[in-house]
């Protein structure tokens, strides 16, 4: 159980990086979400996972650890403003650059004249 626990943190964080370096804004957000998954299932498995513990220090003979529940509630939250921030941000550049290029650029441009000569000049 421990093997396949590893293989979907490693399978979310790596999913995440690879949405995340893609040019386009859903992609980005869904890439840090994924990633914020991956992170919060290993921040909950360094508490010793294990069922029917009582996370209480001293109400039995072995406890699991109460703080990494703590802390991943705290970045569920978080995560949750973050991506509606993220989505906010999207929807502006949407409206600004009439399209969703986490750069602002569109895809298949041709360079202006302006710079054809500039790049001409530089040589």
């Amino acid at each position: 159980m421990e093997l396949l626990f590893a293989l979907v943190i490693g399978a979310l964080t790596a999913s995440g990086v690879y949405l995340l370096l893609r040019a386009r804004t859903f992609p980005v957000v869904m890439g840090l979400t994924l990633l914020s998954y991956g992170v919060n299932l290993f921040l909950f498995a360094t508490g010793r996972l294990a069922t029917g513990q009582q996370p209480v220090i001293g109400t039995s003979a072995s406890y699991s650890d109460p703080l990494p529940q703590a802390l991943v509630l705290t970045a569920i939250v978080i995560g949750f403003a973050m991506t509606a921030f993220l989505v906010v941000l999207a929807l502006r550049n949407l409206a600004d650059n009439e399209n969703d290029h986490v750069d602002g650029q569109h895809e298949n441009t041709s360079p202006t004249s302006e710079e054809q000569e500039q790049e001409v000049t530089s040589k």
